[in-house]
């Protein structure tokens, strides 16, 4: 009798092995190890960035720690505009050269670009994170900067010196406390001397930045990278950045040192 009792047990231990082996999973579950991430974990993004007012280009080195989490470096390079600049053309023609003038802007002093570099953080919110599909998350960022100042130069009509009264010439000039009146004088203004002009006089100004912004992105874990992302950032410097011109003689935009803009950005890249 008790060989009987051992016999039934054993036949019913081996019934339930095929059932214990057998574990299913969603289609939709991810089984991965969430601390190593999933399928990748380094990627490398291009940055093309417009915000309020101006524009930057940047790369993210990053390394992806969890599926919900990417740490990353940042680099970029951009140009920060006054809100006041106003970009007008007069579409003058000097007769000799067949030179149609620039357009240029009234009372602006320096082109100012910005070199930033960063270290920030993605985290996702949404379970999509982990599979094919749309995931939504947070993107922030923050680190040092640096301001550089390139004198923005016009094109002058100054009269000649030498010659009769209505003999004229054209040149280029930078603003200075000299030249105030004529350079804030519109009458004299002919047009813009071109971006090149005073690339070999920058100066620099060290700043801090940060940004914040809401992650789109389509196939978290795809090989592929696209991802929008909107924001906030804000660039701070210990001194008022003279962007444009301030003089007493005409009432002209007051300058600031901290700028505070509203971006989109597209950033497309790999991941291996």
């Amino acid at each position: 009798m008790a060989q009987k009792n051992y016999l039934v047990a054993l036949l019913m231990v081996v019934g339930c092995l095929p059932l214990t082996a057998q574990q299913t999973y969603d289609a939709e579950q991810n089984i991965y190890d969430e601390s190593k991430g999933i399928v990748y974990d380094h990627e490398f993004t291009v940055d093309m960035k417009i915000h309020t007012n101006g524009f930057a280009l940047g790369v993210n080195f990053a390394r992806l720690k969890t599926y919900y989490l990417t740490r990353f470096f940042n680099i970029e390079i951009g140009e920060i505009k006054h809100d006041k600049e106003f970009r007008q053309s007069f579409d003058f023609q000097t007769p000799a050269a067949s030179r149609v003038s620039r357009a240029f802007i009234f009372g602006k002093q320096n082109n100012f670009l910005v070199l930033r570099g960063g270290i920030g953080e993605k985290r996702y919110l949404s379970e999509k994170a982990k599979r094919k599909g749309l995931a939504v998350g947070l993107s922030y960022e923050g680190g040092p900067s640096l301001g550089l100042l390139k004198p923005y130069y016009l094109e002058l009509v100054r009269s000649s010196e030498t010659g009769p009264f209505d003999d004229f010439t054209i040149r280029s000039e930078k603003f200075s406390e000299e030249n105030a009146s004529t350079f804030l004088d519109i009458s004299r203004i002919y047009g813009s001397s071109g971006f090149s002009k005073g690339l070999g006089e920058i100066s620099v100004m060290p700043g801090l930045h940060g940004k914040f912004a809401v992650h789109f992105d389509w196939g978290a874990f795809d090989e592929f990278v696209k991802a929008i992302e909107a924001g906030v950032m804000v660039d701070a410097y210990f001194r008022d950045v003279p962007i444009m011109a301030e003089s007493s003689l005409v009432e002209t935009p007051e300058n600031k040192s901290v700028f505070i803009n509203l971006y989109i950005n597209l950033q497309l890249g790999k991941r291996w």
